[in-house]
């Protein structure tokens, strides 16, 4: 990295004050990062090499590396020098957003008859709807028409559902952004996963929220660690993504739902469950909703099990009251969901379009997976049999910078997005979120996944490609 990149230290530091150089430095690394200057998995300059562009001795800038790793920022490693690791959590907008927001999409429809099958629904709607109604505005929360549409699909998950719970929303991020406004509000906290959403970053950076990461395991998150976060700091709400975790495509137990789910009740914390790939696999597990209803507000759309460009989302909230609150923060950020989208929606589920198309992309889902296995098999992905992404952890011994690799291999037309996108507790995992889905034909994909097991397996220097 050039030292001409740090030009402007020069003149900070020759600035008369009081304090000791080495903490200016340790201040101009969290600056730097602050701004977006400095991101995570970044290579600082070696030691020696700082200190004779600064002109300062070597003592000081090791201890002003020192000063940096104390406050969290440095993560030093011995032979291959000190990366950044950044406050992942709560980085200000850069260019409209510092976030990784490469997107995670289902596989596009292959079936000519099932694509036309979708084209008829929606010109069948188009032509029985009463358009007037449909270009007014509307009541938040959907038609009831469009609440019982929702209440189809939700009753695959739920042994009943209450039609007065249930709120039809212009998609799952909209939801998130109402409830952490409602639930956490301005300097709120909330309690995530070491790894989440990267929307959900956003989110909390734009809303003012600190996300407080707590232990996870292969069952996700630690229910001892949640109750010791519940005990020693104020947190508002709980945010799960139990069911094929985005990136880590975990799926939390039963046991492990049931288990969270008891501690809820001990300390009345709200939850929010969401489950955008709850609709994904063929043999779902229970919501926590089911479970604990009176503290959990339960998410789900059809971003990842239709279409990501279709924009309709259901909560179903723990009552009729939190739903009409919920409905509040929702009609104040988005005044409504859109009505022909939801009618188009409605349509889908009953003639049970969306039945064909959920089952035709798992279908399509599990050749990608198992095509992925053969050729990445020997590096040990993590994924689930029905999901469009998998979690591919970078060999230790190849030193291989994952935002590096992620950008190579975006470059060369590969969806990867580096685990520091998803990092909670500026640890960022060597590891990338591979996307299988989208725009992509099954050979086309085969030579984009061999081209990452090529970069592995030869630890190409992506800094020159």
């Amino acid at each position: 990295m050039p030292l001409e990149k740090y030009r402007h230290w020069v003149n900070a530091i020759e600035e008369p004050d009081k304090r000791p150089a080495y903490l200016k430095i340790a201040d101009l690394i969290e600056k730097d990062i602050d701004k977006g200057f400095l991101q995570a998995r970044d290579r600082l300059p070696p030691l020696r090499d700082l200190a004779g562009f600064l002109g300062l001795n070597y003592t000081t800038v090791t201890r002003a590396y020192k000063e940096a790793a104390n406050r969290g920022l440095l993560d030093s490693q011995p032979g291959s020098g000190s990366y950044i690791k950044g406050k992942t959590s709560s980085l200000p907008p850069r260019n409209g957003s510092n976030i990784e927001m490469t997107m995670n999409l289902p596989p596009e429809i292959d079936d000519l008859a099932l694509v036309n099958r979708i084209r008829d629904d929606v010109a069948e709607t188009m032509r029985k709807a009463h358009l007037p109604d449909l270009l007014r505005y509307q009541d938040f929360g959907g038609s009831h028409l469009d609440k019982e549409a929702g209440a189809v699909i939700l009753s695959e998950l739920f042994e009943e559902v209450d039609i007065d719970r249930v709120l039809v929303c212009p998609g799952i991020h909209s939801v998130l952004l109402a409830l952490l406004t409602l639930l956490c509000g301005k300097d709120g906290t909330l309690c995530v996963n070491q790894l989440v959403y990267p929307g959900l970053k956003a989110i909390a950076v734009q809303l003012g929220v600190r996300l407080i990461a707590v232990e996870s395991d292969q069952d996700g998150p630690k229910v001892k660690a949640i109750e010791a976060l519940c005990k020693t700091k104020q947190i508002q709400a709980l945010y799960l993504n139990p069911t094929i975790q985005n990136p880590s495509t975990i799926t939390m137990s039963r046991q492990r739902r049931e288990a969270i789910a008891d501690l809820a009740l001990r300390y009345s914390l709200p939850i929010i469950e969401d489950d955008a790939y709850g609709w994904v696999p063929e043999r779902p597990v229970k919501p926590i909703a089911a479970l604990v209803p009176e503290l959990v507000f339960y998410v789900n759309g059809l971003a990842k099990c239709f279409g990501a460009g279709c924009r309709t989302a259901y909560l179903y909230a723990p009552n009729q009251t939190k739903a009409q609150r919920t409905a509040g923060a929702l009609r104040a950020l988005n005044v409504m969901s859109s009505p022909i989208t939801n009618a188009l929606v409605t349509r889908w589920i009953q003639h049970r379009t969306f039945h064909k198309v959920r089952d035709s992309q798992r279908v399509l889902s599990r050749q990608r997976q198992e095509l992925a296995r053969d050729i990445l098999g020997e590096f040990k992905p993590a994924a689930h049999s029905d999901a469009f992404h998998l979690w591919l952890p970078l060999p230790k011994h190849l030193h291989i910078n994952p935002s590096d690799l992620a950008m190579f291999l975006r470059n060369h037309s590969v969806s990867a997005v580096a685990g520091a996108a998803f990092c909670t507790d500026n640890k960022p995992p060597e590891a990338l979120r591979l996307c299988l889905g989208g725009p992509v034909a099954q050979g086309e994909l085969d030579q984009r996944l061999n081209l990452v097991k090529d970069a592995l397996t030869n630890s190409v220097n992506f800094h020159l490609i």
